[in-house]
């Protein structure tokens, strides 16, 4: 017997342009993306969605573009996940939000492989009232290996807001990459994503997927190497690691995506060693800007970059330092 509270939830949007033709359970759990699909069919069965104000109960139907959607539900808190006492780096926290430095090797939510010992799990513990709110109030979520700036909300309202304004793209993240290979100018990378066809672990680029645009600007360029800083205008897993293999310039020490490490001729062997030990993607959220989902005061956070990265930085400016007549760019 389950002793776990109710709570009502209420979710709006538009069904968007380019979902033209798609399932209606499809379309939302591509809107409502803090929902797994099956749960949103089963809402739509049970007559909690309206479709311009009118009760649709076929998760088959299809959407045309334009559509306003209202979700109203009832969910149970999160009883299924173990509150742990695993410290956070909280850079703010009020009533209603709370924002999280991550470190590399944290996994956000429980998943095959990872049933504790993740985000979710700490937050459980720093907060027990976010139990109310579905998945802990993550709204968005960093890889594994990937550190930096993550907003959590504390309460539904605020979750419900915060997934409406990442929706609405008026929720910046800016992030800092070194990748391999030379970039000479900024630009952006405006390629469909989605899962892999054979590679279930992978994302890729495919005329079906989703839509996902990145934007990037040159910071520094090293001998065979470029420091980034990408902004994200579409939210999609492992987004800015699959757009620079996409144009061939992954991500120095992505496991996925990024190949065998390649030091310039001539390298130091300091170098070609911090190169092959760097063990994750080079990958920091750097920078978040929001409007506050209660007050609408616009906010924004920095997080200087973790000291792996750094040291990586170091390395390849003394390289590129070194051998600066040799430099033809």
């Amino acid at each position: 017997m389950s002793n776990s509270t109710l709570q009502k939830i209420e979710l709006i949007a538009d069904i968007e342009q380019h979902q033209l033709g798609m399932r209606l359970d499809q379309a939302l759990a591509e809107i409502f993306s803090q929902y797994s699909r099956s749960r949103i069919k089963d809402w739509i069965v049970n007559g909690y969605v309206k479709v311009n104000d009118v009760v649709v109960d076929k998760p088959k139907e299809r959407v045309l573009g334009g559509e306003h959607i209202v979700l109203t539900a009832l969910i149970e808190e999160e009883t299924n996940h173990q509150a742990q006492p695993i410290s956070l780096n909280i850079v703010y926290e009020d009533d209603d939000i709370l924002v999280i430095n991550k470190p590399r090797d944290l996994v956000v939510h429980p998943g095959a492989g990872n049933p504790n010992g993740t985000i979710l799990n700490a937050l459980l513990y720093h907060y027990p009232q976010i139990a109310t709110v579905p998945r802990a109030g993550i709204v968005h979520r960093l890889d594994k290996d990937t550190t930096g700036l993550m907003v959590v909300a504390k309460t539904i309202e605020a979750q419900t807001r915060l997934v409406e304004s990442l929706q609405l793209r008026e929720i910046t993240r800016e992030y800092e990459a070194v990748i391999m290979g030379i970039i000479t100018a900024g630009g952006k990378v405006d390629q469909p994503i989605t899962r892999h066809p054979t590679k279930r672990t992978h994302m890729a680029v495919f005329p079906t997927g989703k839509p996902a645009v990145t934007h990037y600007r040159v910071m520094e360029k090293y001998r065979a190497h470029t420091r980034l800083r990408l902004r994200l205008e579409t939210g999609r897993t492992h987004q800015i690691r699959v757009h620079m293999a996409h144009i061939a310039h992954p991500l120095i020490g992505d496991p996925l995506y990024g190949g065998r490490p390649r030091p310039p001729k001539g390298a130091s062997e300091a170098f070609i060693h911090v190169l092959r030990d760097f063990d994750r993607q080079a990958l920091h959220a750097t920078m978040l800007r929001l409007f506050h989902p209660i007050s609408g005061e616009q906010m924004e956070w920095h997080a200087p970059i973790p000291d792996d990265m750094m040291q990586l930085i170091k390395v390849l400016q003394e390289d590129t330092r070194l051998h600066q007549d040799e430099i033809d760019w």
